[in-house]
């Protein structure tokens, strides 16, 4: 616990009357600060457990594993995507309803073009309340 002490011989009434108005101040702005953190953080975001792609020439079938504590309509994860290197979006899967009592769940999608050169690709997930939550998922891509 901080506490101020007041020393009658170096700081006069005036000066100590600042130090707790001060003291006052940093105490509510770090007050404010934690109220208005984001909440998100603590919430349950959607996460990749698994990802696999398959090739027919340079046409790629993408099938992720995610989990998600689904509630129902209000919030869900609501989709996937592959993304380049270069962070372009290479594929979308939109997930259409949610899956409150299948997870782990697994989708697939199909008719991925990857550009030639391209050995990585990045998949994340998303969530019908707190958007593009999930961390980046690397996937490799073998011939």
């Amino acid at each position: 616990m901080h506490t101020i002490q007041h020393n009658c011989d170096q700081t006069s009434p005036h000066e100590f009357g600042k130090l707790v108005e001060k003291d006052f101040e940093m105490k509510f702005l770090f007050l404010i600060a934690f109220a208005a953190a984001p909440i998100a953080a603590h919430a349950d975001t959607p996460v990749i457990e698994a990802a696999e792609a398959k090739a027919n020439g340079n046409v790629w079938t993408f099938s992720v594993s995610l989990r998600h504590p689904d509630s129902g309509w209000d919030h869900y994860a609501d989709g996937w995507e592959v993304l380049a290197p270069d962070g372009s979006q290479l594929g979308l899967r939109v997930l259409a309803h949610p899956h409150v009592s299948e997870q782990p769940f697994t989708r697939s999608l199909g008719g991925v073009v990857i550009p030639e050169g391209i050995s990585r690709v990045t998949v994340r997930a998303k969530c019908s309340v707190d958007g593009w939550t999930s961390g980046p998922f690397e996937v490799l891509l073998g011939n």
